[in-house]
């Protein structure tokens, strides 16, 4: 990876990292954590809007001792170890490995996202997340910044690899003819 490209991808970092940080900072010195027993919105936390076709959004306070959902809580620092072995080799890929822009592209996402999941672990003894919605009824499990950029870089990924391969197929029959 040419040193251009490899600065960027350190500065996206840096800014999805530093974002993180300063609102999971902000959520858990002035909001409360959220309690299984408040259903009323904004559900301990900061109403961002209620309502609008059926979604209701805010910003709460949830501790996740856990991985995604808080599944693995018992295992706290075992998800440690395995969470530093995963950026540990996607920081080794990123720069020692030669490969196709957006695949580092969305490995920088991943590492960053997984780089802020893990610094709330030594700043906070857990993640704190805070983007809480509920769509028509369903509350989906509350997420941060980090998960998301996690997300985006594993969906991109797998959005990538099903249209090289739509390419592909179509290329293979375009040559046949």
């Amino acid at each position: 990876m040419n040193w251009k490209r490899a600065l960027q991808y350190s500065a996206l970092a840096v800014f999805i990292f530093m974002v993180d940080g300063w609102l999971k900072a902000y959520v858990h010195y002035y909001i409360s954590p959220m309690h299984l027993a408040h259903f009323a919105y904004p559900y301990d936390g900061i109403g961002v809007f209620q309502g609008w076709h059926g979604i209701d959004f805010c910003i709460t306070h949830v501790i996740n001792t856990g991985a995604a959902w808080g599944l693995f809580a018992h295992l706290q620092h075992l998800l440690l170890y395995v969470r530093i072995a995963i950026i540990v080799g996607l920081l080794v890929y990123l720069f020692v490995v030669k490969g196709d822009a957006f695949r580092k592209f969305c490995l920088t996402l991943i590492a960053a996202g997984a780089l802020g999941n893990v610094a709330d672990y030594f700043i906070y003894g857990h993640v704190v997340d805070m983007f809480y919605f509920v769509f028509w009824g369903y509350s989906y499990p509350v997420f941060n910044i980090a998960d998301s950029a996690i997300f985006c870089g594993i969906a991109l990924m797998l959005i990538n690899a099903g249209w090289q391969k739509v390419k592909k197929r179509s290329h293979a029959v375009d040559v046949s003819k």
